[in-house]
């Protein structure tokens, strides 16, 4: 009775501290070596409650050396002391990588692992869960759980028919997979790309979404990795999922594709190929928030392997929908992940330059840079991808409006585009004098010598001296002056011939 009412009043997070406070710990763990088997259950199973909501009692329990005693008779225990203690080694290890060293220390690892081979679903999903809290600190806590020969037991457990079984199982696997290459390739070895490329076409959301993430931690570590996750035939079932009523399936699925896709152009083809860049950008339209940045970073990459690549990412309307990501999104993070495909697509010839001048992105991208609330990132990519779309683009009607706002170390690209065209094109010459181009260019206080000067001066030689002359500054009241003198003759004219 009195660790249930342990365990009740743990239950409510603001009665752990006085409940510590009051000696509880040291109590709970005298029952546990209590001959009676439901009073040692029930004393573990409140232990877990009050380290759940707090790192401060996991280190407790720590400290009183409760684990090694968790641990030991463990294989001798019920299936329901299992569980309890899976549930207790799980709460422990969530905190910290320190309170997960702890676990190992104490052998909890393996005796966790050994839980894996009970019959009863509940204990090995306690287990699973458990060795999936280790396993996702770090790399080295996730080696000792790899070390400890859960990778076949995991991958056997995808095979049980329990869909809660199923689901935490996947989310180990991904824990164990996202830290390195080789913890990723002891997964692959065990056959588990196989069994998860099975549950995709699951009608079970929450199963989907951890299968999704432990083949995307598979797939982000290399090439040859990803083209096994394709060989599972992922795709296009994949891409499929993209339009799911399950925001976090999406999430995850778009995921999976720019793992996919960052690797190489022939697997970025793979996925074009699969009508994969229609349903990336519907996948846009459809989404918000950090929903949408996968989607986002999967058309960048996508696009930064080729010319034609990133073509087919204008022709399918790419573009247009990542300016109205830059327009809706406002955290910084989303901006600097989308100036960044963008700065991926405009970057090859003046046709992809073009496509991204069209969509007025250049004067957001420079205004984003100019903008004192922008993050050091997003300053830094969005100066980066404009240098970069300014190399190829010669649309005048694109470059002209930057003439005016653009700092010196922008304008110096701006100009140098004018000085490429402007010599070889007598419609944009005739534009660039209309829209008062050459008048603002000749405003500009150049150094002599400069860069920007020879520029200038490029462009100027493109025009009749009378022309430059005319739109120079101060040439108005040039001409004032002159005319004021012309009147002074003429009146002088005027007093001879009376």
């Amino acid at each position: 009775v009195f660790a249930q009412t342990v365990a009740n009043l743990a239950t409510r997070a603001h009665n752990t501290e006085a409940l510590h406070q009051a000696g509880v710990i040291p109590m709970l763990r005298s029952l546990m070596s209590d001959p009676v088997p439901s009073i040692q259950h029930q004393a573990v199973l409140t232990l877990g409650r009050l380290a759940e909501n707090s790192d401060r009692l996991a280190e407790a329990v720590v400290k009183e050396d409760i684990l090694p005693q968790l641990v030991k008779p463990l294989t001798s225990q019920n299936r329901l002391y299992k569980r309890a203690a899976a549930f207790l080694l799980r709460v422990v290890a969530k905190h910290s990588p320190e309170l997960s060293e702890a676990v190992v220390a104490c052998g909890g690892v393996d005796a966790l692992v050994l839980c894996l081979e009970e019959f009863d679903p509940g204990v090995k999903e306690a287990a699973a869960w458990a060795l999936g809290s280790i396993a996702r600190h770090n790399a080295s806590l996730s080696q000792s759980v790899v070390e400890a020969g859960a990778a076949p037991l995991l991958n056997i457990c995808l095979l049980e028919p329990e869909m809660a079984l199923k689901r935490i199982t996947a989310s180990t696997l991904s824990d164990i997979c996202k830290h390195t290459p080789e913890l990723a390739q002891t997964v692959v070895d065990s056959g588990a790309i196989t069994h998860l490329a099975k549950m995709i076409l699951s009608q079970d959301a929450k199963l989907k979404r951890q299968v999704f993430s432990a083949l995307s931690q598979i797939s982000k570590h290399s090439a040859s990795m990803a083209q096994l996750v394709i060989e599972a035939e992922v795709f296009p079932a994949a891409l499929i999922s993209l339009k799911d009523p399950d925001e976090y399936v999406r999430k995850n699925a778009a995921t999976l594709t720019r793992e996919v896709a960052r690797h190489s152009p022939e697997l970025s083809q793979l996925i074009v190929s699969y009508g994969g860049l229609s349903k990336v950008v519907d996948f846009l339209g459809e989404s918000h928030g950090q929903t949408r940045l996968p989607g986002i970073m999967t058309l960048g990459f996508i696009a930064a392997h080729s010319e034609s690549l990133a073509m087919a990412v204008i022709q399918c309307k790419g573009v247009p929908q990542l300016a109205l990501c830059l327009s809706e999104e406002s955290e910084q993070h989303m901006k600097a992940a989308t100036v960044w495909s963008v700065g991926q697509i405009g970057q090859h010839t003046t046709e992809h330059a073009k496509a991204v001048a069209t969509a007025n992105l250049l004067p957001k991208l420079l205004e984003l840079y100019m903008d004192a609330g922008s993050s050091e990132d997003l300053k830094a990519k969005s100066e980066k991808t404009l240098k970069k779309i300014l190399l190829k683009c010669t649309y005048i009607p694109a470059l002209e409006p930057l003439l005016y706002e653009a700092p010196s170390n922008i304008l110096e690209h701006v100009v140098c585009q004018f000085s490429k065209v402007l010599p070889h094109d007598s419609k944009a010459r005739r534009l660039f004098v209309t829209s008062g181009g050459l008048k603002k260019i000749q405003e500009i206080d150049a150094e002599p010598g400069s860069t920007l000067k020879e520029y200038i001066d490029t462009i100027k030689r493109c025009f009749p001296e009378e022309i430059v002359r005319y739109y120079s500054p101060g040439y108005s009241e040039v001409l004032m002056q002159q005319l004021e003198s012309y009147q002074t003759d003429v009146k002088h004219v005027e007093d001879e011939i009376f």
